[in-house]
């Protein structure tokens, strides 16, 4: 898949913050996140924007406007430093574009690169369709915990991704 025109990705800044609430509060987004309520949009926009200190949330632009970001959880404890959980979130009218793609090939670089990490994870809930892309760039799954998400259409099973770099 071809990059959208005027593609670029960027350490993300604080004043990304916006764009991040906004792409949460889809519902068809929402969907995919632990969130839905506004008081949890406004812990999970805070803590994931908050690495952005630490260089490791990276945001996609194009034409310099915000259409995607991804972040590195950096654990703060030296014995497992070596790995971390990682969030990628696409605006939805930018998905299926190849900007989740680009974003996930540059997170991992920064982790291996940057941060010398050894594995990266994700937490995804059954049926998300970001789970083709995991699969693509060397993510396998290594823990299913059934009935752990319960939405309105009923419960749901986290799957957790894990990628060797």
């Amino acid at each position: 898949m071809q990059e959208p025109a005027g593609l670029d990705i960027r350490y993300t800044y604080v004043t990304d913050t916006p764009y991040l609430r906004q792409w949460l509060e889809v519902p068809s987004v929402q969907k995919w996140f632990p969130v839905s309520e506004e008081r949890e949009i406004t812990d999970c926009v805070q803590c994931w924007i908050g690495f952005s200190r630490y260089s490791s949330s990276l945001t996609a632009t194009i034409n310099g406007v915000p259409c995607g970001m991804a972040t590195l959880f950096l654990m703060p404890y030296r014995k497992v430093a070596h790995h971390c959980l990682f969030k990628l979130i696409v605006d939805p009218k930018h998905q299926g574009k190849g900007v989740g793609s680009s974003l996930l090939k540059n997170l991992k670089h920064l982790a291996k690169s940057y941060f010398h990490l050894d594995l990266m994870h994700i937490e995804v809930f059954e049926g998300n369709p970001f789970i083709h892309l995991l699969l693509k760039h060397d993510f396998y799954e290594f823990c299913r915990q059934d009935n752990f998400v319960k939405d309105g259409d009923g419960y749901h099973a986290r799957i957790l991704y894990e990628c060797n770099l």
